[in-house]
């Protein structure tokens, strides 16, 4: 088995597992706790209304579909594919990991995994130059647009992330109202889209964005 075989394999292990590891985290669950009941504990206001995280139906079937097209022997030598070496293959470990800790409420190293994961994608993002880069028809669908809107979630995901990590250590957000930091943290991440739209017309990251933040108004 070559390297570009090895590579191949990899993703498709790294995607069954954070597949399965995420559906009986629920499905158990993990520590007799929902990932949702988890997210609902903390009295934060940058948290999206329940229904946005359905959303991670549609980011796994863009997984799926992007590790099933790496699978392919016609896609063994693809550049793109070879740009993005193994760096999927860690954010999948991430994650997975960070379920764990997720359940198990060491929400520390949540923070620590998500920004693992938040890494892996923007380094896999600026290697293939999404928006930029021209690519077929195939290659958009299941290479660029899977990562532009895992990307996109993951950037909303990491604000939500540090602001429930400061709510368990009793962060008293400097007299700063919640709904006010709600509000900076929503202009910060509209910022980014904004910058986004600007150098890369990135219509899959941004329409993520706005999923989730008109998710937060309505929470």
């Amino acid at each position: 088995m070559d390297r570009d075989q090895t590579r191949q394999l990899v993703n498709v292990v790294a995607t069954v597992i954070v597949i399965v590891v995420n559906a009986l985290a629920n499905i158990l669950p993990l520590n007799g706790l929902n990932t949702g009941e988890i997210s609902d504990s903390f009295k934060v206001v940058f948290v999206p209304a329940g229904y946005v995280f359905s959303i991670w139906g549609l980011i796994y079937l863009f997984l799926v579909g992007f590790t099933i097209y790496q699978a392919l022997p016609a896609q063994r030598d693809n550049p793109l594919l070879r740009r993005i070496g193994y760096l999927y293959a860690v954010s999948c470990l991430a994650n997975a990991i960070w379920i764990f800790m997720w359940h198990f409420l060491v929400f520390p190293l949540t923070l620590v995994l998500m920004l693992v994961i938040l890494g892996c994608l923007i380094a896999i993002y600026l290697r293939l130059d999404i928006g930029r880069a021209r690519v077929s028809t195939a290659e958009k669908w299941f290479i660029h647009i899977p990562f532009s809107t895992y990307l996109g979630w993951i950037t909303v995901a990491t604000i939500a992330n540090v602001t429930s990590l400061l709510a368990d250590l009793g962060w008293g957000g400097f007299g700063i109202s919640p709904s006010t930091w709600a509000i900076i943290m929503i202009v910060i991440g509209a910022a980014v889209a904004i910058l986004m739209s600007a150098t890369r017309r990135d219509i899959a990251y941004n329409l993520v964005i706005v999923w989730a933040f008109v998710g937060i108004a309505v929470s």
